[in-house]
């Protein structure tokens, strides 16, 4: 009996050794998917590369020359773009392009082209260019190769990032990473902040240039970097659902319209909030003159807690949805006077002006 009882726990315990060593080479025996072991970004690369773009201007050059010899030009390397659509739309930011002469374009394969500036939007720090498709050689008409755009909504912290473009204008470059935050704001670079923060390398050339997934998809305009007290790492881009409703804008309009209120706003500490009994709100630190919001009766150390009846908890949320709202439309705003008396009120919005250097417009 005894030497029966041995055999079969001797039996179950090979077989459990036999089950563990099989699932630890084949997952897919429990039925989850075996983990993907990525060997190299170059698929992802090759799908995407192709879509990222070097910008040039081109400036006369005032020295002295010899009678009826033509004025020489030089090409001044300003950053990276990246292609949005086929017929030639490319996307870059507003600081590349900021008081630069004539644009061109330099594709991956060395073909140049003449750009033209569609518009801008200092609010983002993103700007829109176009070429000509049919004047490339080897190209056909509306066939350029566009970036495939993935969902900057979906992006998790620690997921692996590829940043392209062209640092120092030495050519084409790639760099790796992961995310290391995103939603990011308040950082006084642009008025409307939600950036994906991440370690991969940008350099001065990066501006503009595209931090695409592990699938090659973009997921964000590469835009800016910390430098300087011992940073390291640390950089910042757009994300591209932000990107895609200011590129379409800009399309069709030429410019960003966007509702206004005239309202700065700061957030409001947990601690605020717990001492005033609220779940959450923002702060008004501001109220501009002859505008919607001091029409309505706000005034600074006023607390919003509802914009159209949806709780606020950042300021950045409140900053989108003002900017959402069309102009000439109602706007609700909820939330406690400085006094602690409770305020209801519509106001109408109007269209947000054009950013001054230096100041936040706030929303």
């Amino acid at each position: 009996m005894n030497q029966t009882v041995a055999f079969i726990v001797k039996s179950a315990v090979v077989g459990l050794a036999l089950a563990f060593v099989a699932v630890a080479f084949r997952p897919s025996l429990l039925g989850r998917p075996a983990p993907v072991q990525i060997t190299s970004f170059a698929p992802a690369v090759e799908r995407s590369a192709p879509s990222v773009v070097s910008i040039y201007s081109a400036t006369t050059v005032r020295a002295p020359r010899a009678p009826g010899q033509r004025p020489a030009r030089r090409a001044t390397s300003l950053g990276s773009g990246v292609i949005m659509t086929a017929d030639g739309y490319i996307v870059t930011n507003e600081h590349v392009v900021a008081g630069a002469g004539d644009l061109f374009v330099s594709f991956q394969n060395g073909a140049v082209a003449a750009a033209r500036l569609i518009g801008t939007d200092p609010d983002t720090d993103l700007a829109l260019l176009a070429v000509n498709s049919s004047s490339l050689p080897d190209v056909e008409p509306n066939q350029l190769p566009s970036m495939p755009l993935g969902d900057s909504d979906s992006v998790r912290t620690g997921d692996i990032v590829i940043a392209i473009g062209n640092p120092f204008g030495i050519g084409q470059t790639v760099t790796q990473g992961i995310v290391s935050a995103t939603g990011r704001s308040q950082l006084g670079l642009n008025s409307f902040e939600d950036f994906v923060q991440t370690d991969a390398a940008i350099n001065p050339g990066n501006s503009g240039g595209a931090l695409v997934n592990a699938a090659g998809e973009l997921v964000g305009i590469n835009t800016a970097v910390v430098t300087g007290r011992g940073s390291e790492g640390i950089s910042f881009a757009i994300p591209v659902n932000l990107v895609k409703g200011v590129v379409a804008q800009l399309i069709e309009n030429g410019r960003v319209v966007r509702g206004w209120l005239g309202v700065r706003a700061e957030p409001l500490s947990p601690a605020q909030a717990n001492f005033l009994g609220l779940a959450g709100g923002i702060k008004v630190n501001g109220v501009y003159p002859d505008t919607p919001a001091e029409r309505a009766g706000l005034r600074r150390g006023d607390i919003i807690t509802y914009v159209n009846d949806e709780p606020v908890t950042q300021v950045r949320d409140a900053l989108h949805r003002v900017a959402r709202a069309e102009p000439g439309s109602q706007i609700a705003l909820a939330g406690l006077h400085l006094d602690g008396e409770p305020f209801n009120i519509v106001t109408t919005v109007i269209e947000r002006p054009p950013p001054e250097p230096g100041i936040a417009r706030g929303g």
